[in-house]
């Protein structure tokens, strides 16, 4: 009968094949990690992502799901007589840095472009992606920024200078062959689209095998950035979730800009809040060695951060606005659903708050929930009046709604 039972395995393991590392799905929640751009832009080194990685398990933001450390455009240096690009003299040792950052018990992210230039003007992957992407996974590298930049006028605009509908097929197809390229390494590697929401990437980029794709322009640290942002991820939900054929597919509104320029308290609870909210990467790009204990607090607030990572994986819908009041809800696991309630505009007074209508949320009676940022239990019920500072937010967790 043993023997039976092995030689059925053994039929059984030739017959369905074994998950290899190639096959293993990524991003099934959104990514989250630290991007170098908005704080050192092109002044990156390798002692910076050192010192970054040093600082994200230190500041408790690895503990609070922060794993990716990725470094940005402008590690570049020249590609050798073979064609195999040489990081620059910033960074003189790829997979030692690599190694580095695994011993931390992190992951490593890379930039790079699929034209000839990266937007910063180093050296691009045109011509050289399965190359590219073989080095990449030899120095251990586990998420891939491609940034569409040069492509637009070295490609795009000079193979099909009148034709738009073939612009975006040309585009198309230097993202799936980078993906293609990735893939073939047997290593599992994120893949982030960043060309700023063009012909409509959330219609084609999970079926080539993208990660996360952005959907708009870059953000700004200022809030008619972030709120203009946030507006146009309405009606995008239904393309966003944690399976697909690279692992989770995301709508990437682009990276926090919590803890930058001169977002005020309530900015940065909202703006975190809601990236949240919306199932989008949380991509950290803030000062780490002199953040503030409240940009801490915000960045690490676990009940917040559960709503992003929630397995089921659904972005939230704007249900309804009242002036400048809006109202998101988001389906979480286990029948639980998250209500924000977000002020735009200037502060609600007790003299004239505003009033919820749980009708239009699918709640009924008086419900209990949580305030994710006060950790206190409220209660939610029909015409409630709520008073809220310009542009705060009430963020409201119910575990069992009616």
């Amino acid at each position: 009968m043993r023997r039976l039972a092995l030689s059925v395995l053994a039929l059984i393991c030739f017959i369905l094949p074994v998950r290899t590392s190639a096959q293993s799905p990524v991003a099934q929640t959104p990514p989250m990690g630290w991007n170098s751009w908005n704080y050192f832009s092109g002044k990156v080194t390798d002692k910076d992502i050192r010192d970054s990685a040093d600082q994200i398990v230190s500041n408790g933001m690895k503990d609070a799901g922060y794993i990716y450390v990725n470094i940005d455009d402008t590690w570049q240096g020249k590609r050798d007589a073979n064609g195999v690009l040489q990081a620059n003299e910033k960074f003189p040792d790829m997979k030692a840095l690599a190694d580095y950052v695994h011993s931390k018990g992190l992951k490593i992210g890379i930039y790079s472009s699929p034209g000839p230039k990266t937007c910063a003007g180093y050296e691009g992957s045109l011509g050289h992606e399965e190359q590219d992407a073989k080095m990449y996974a030899e120095w251990g590298i586990d998420y891939l920024k491609y940034d569409l930049c040069s492509f637009i006028p070295a490609v795009m605009q000079k193979q099909a200078p009148d034709d738009k509908a073939a612009q975006m097929h040309l585009m198309i197809a230097a993202y799936d062959k980078m993906s293609k390229a990735l893939k073939a390494t047997g290593r599992p590697i994120v893949l982030s689209l960043c060309q700023y929401g063009w012909d409509a990437v959330w219609e084609w980029a999970p079926a080539l095998g993208g990660n996360l794709w952005r959907t708009t322009g870059d953000i700004q640290a200022n809030w008619n950035s972030i709120y203009t942002i946030l507006s146009q991820q309405e009606g995008l939900q239904k393309y966003a979730g944690p399976n697909g054929p690279n692992g989770g597919h995301w709508n990437d509104p682009d990276m926090l800009e919590v803890g930058n320029g001169k977002l005020s308290r309530a900015e940065n609870r909202s703006h975190f809040s809601l990236w949240a909210m919306l199932s989008a990467p949380l991509l950290a790009g803030n000062d780490l060695p002199h953040m503030k204990p409240e940009i801490n607090a915000i960045l690490t607030n676990r009940d917040v951060i559960a709503l992003d990572q929630d397995p089921l994986g659904k972005q939230a819908d704007r249900v309804y606005s009242e002036g400048e009041v809006d109202v998101w809800k988001k389906q979480l696991s286990g029948g639980a659903v998250a209500i924000a309630i977000l002020n735009a505009g200037s502060d609600r007074q007790s003299t004239h708050p505003f009033h919820l209508d749980t009708k239009k949320l699918g709640l009924r009676g008086t419900v209990k929930g949580k305030d994710l940022w006060t950790g206190k239990e409220i209660e939610i019920k029909d015409n409630m009046p709520i008073e809220l500072n310009g542009r705060d937010i009430l963020l409201v967790r119910i575990d069992k709604s009616k």
